[in-house]
């Protein structure tokens, strides 16, 4: 078997390298993969499970551009379906499409863009300009047929249903783990429970990192010329450790998702809400014959502490996919886990996320020369930001022609220590 990941230390610290980065999830590999497909000599360190953090707990939804056509923003569409694309293509084994349905009311829910003509427009617009072709394109369904797709849904109004296609990462551990096979056939190294310390700066130049081996408690230096924090809802704490507090970086908001033991109401992915004005929308997901729901939000006093969601948030919650779906009766009882992670918000103390990608270069801020902290938004974009990244390191070359796709058998991934979080 051939092992594309193999945790070798003492190889690992041996070596010089042109990109260091920190953290494993999809915004790490997906810069490690990128990265090394330019020639970049590259390693990656993450202090616990690789996806094991914010990856693991997402709806795992890659949402294409479909929100984006409310605001007109054709940037952001055409690179949401774009990297949609490129997951769908690259991993079939793991990226499927997901159909999703949103039940359209009258008065509408949620706002007034839910009403069957504005969507109608949206869903040929979304088709005309994704020309996605691994996906069935969306269309309006009737009040009988969005029925007899979610028999339970609230009839109260109803004037029929949207239904389109985004798709779905059916194990989100296993894609990262996926991502970096392919990113260490193409050079690359990964070690998981290996934590940074301190950054290595000479004459204002990063020069490595000091980082610690989690399994054995083993000091360890890594000669690098560029360090990159992927570090998700650490990056603030890592900025402040090796340069300075930069707020921007993470300014927390509680997210969590619930995995309810109780069937899907229906086989697609469901967008409901209540019937008061402008409730939230929410999407319950089949998920191994049990039902992933959210997701909500909660705001976030003190940083990254290791606190989930108080039981008086996951009531709300309950109750308000109650409110979506009169006589869905989900109960405590059923929760069998809570997914939950900080993702960036737009001011202390809010719930309202940040909707764009923050990337700091230190060097032109008066920090240390090839330290650059990263803070993304959106799982499907990961690779997209990697990309921008490499620009702002002055490596965006064009990428080595690599094979994209491997067996799962090909993966001998040696993890030491281990467990996940959770609830």
């Amino acid at each position: 078997m051939d092992a594309v990941i193999d945790r070798d230390l003492e190889g690992a610290a041996a070596s010089s390298y042109d990109l260091l980065v920190i953290g494993g999830g999809m915004y790490g590999a997906t810069l490690a993969l990128e990265a090394a497909r330019r020639g970049l000599s590259t390693l990656l360190l993450e202090r616990g499970d690789f996806g094991g953090e914010t990856t693991r707990s997402s709806l795992r939804i890659l949402h294409g551009g479909l929100r984006y056509l409310q605001s007109l923003d054709l940037p952001r569409f055409r690179e949401s379906v774009g990297e949609r694309r490129w997951f769908l293509r690259h991993f079939p084994d793991l990226v499927e499409p997901l159909p999703c349905l949103m039940p359209l009311h009258d008065p509408p829910r949620g706002g007034r863009l839910r009403r069957p003509g504005v969507f109608r427009l949206a869903l040929r617009v979304n088709d005309l300009l994704a020309r996605e072709r691994a996906l069935p394109p969306g269309r309006l369904l009737s009040a009988a047929e969005t029925v007899e797709l979610c028999p339970g849904v609230d009839r109260a109004g109803l004037r029929g249903g949207a239904l389109w296609y985004d798709a779905v990462a059916k194990d989100p551990e296993r894609l990262v783990w996926e991502v970096l096979g392919w990113a260490c056939r193409c050079g690359a190294r990964a070690l998981s429970h290996v934590e940074a310390l301190e950054l290595v700066v000479q004459d204002r130049k990063v020069t490595g990192l000091r980082a610690v081996d989690r399994a054995s408690g083993r000091s360890l230096d890594f000669k690098a010329r560029r360090v990159v924090s992927c570090a998700g809802p650490w990056s603030r704490d890592l900025a402040r450790r090796f340069d300075r507090d930069i707020p921007c970086l993470l300014r927390p908001a509680l997210a969590f998702n619930l995995l309810l033991d109780r069937e899907a109401p229906s086989r697609a992915a469901l967008a409901v809400a209540s019937r008061e004005p402008g409730s939230q929308t929410w999407f319950l997901l089949p998920w191994e014959g049990r039902l992933l729901a959210g997701t909500a939000y909660a705001p976030v006093q003190g940083g990254t502490r290791e606190e989930g969601p108080a039981e008086a948030r996951i009531g709300e919650l309950l109750a308000a996919l109650n409110a979506a779906l009169p006589g869905f009766d989900l109960r405590r009882s059923e929760v069998l886990d809570i997914l939950w992670g900080r993702l960036p918000a737009v001011a202390e103390g809010s719930v309202e996320l940040a909707s764009r990608p923050v990337i700091v270069d230190h060097g032109r801020h008066g920090g240390p020369q090839g330290l650059v902290s990263v803070s993304g938004v959106k799982l499907t974009t990961a690779r997209a930001v990697a990309r921008r990244i490499l620009k702002v390191l002055g490596a965006a070359s064009r990428s080595k022609e690599t094979p994209s796709g491997f067996s799962q058998r090909d993966l001998a991934i040696n993890l030491a220590g281990g467990g996940r979080r959770g609830s």
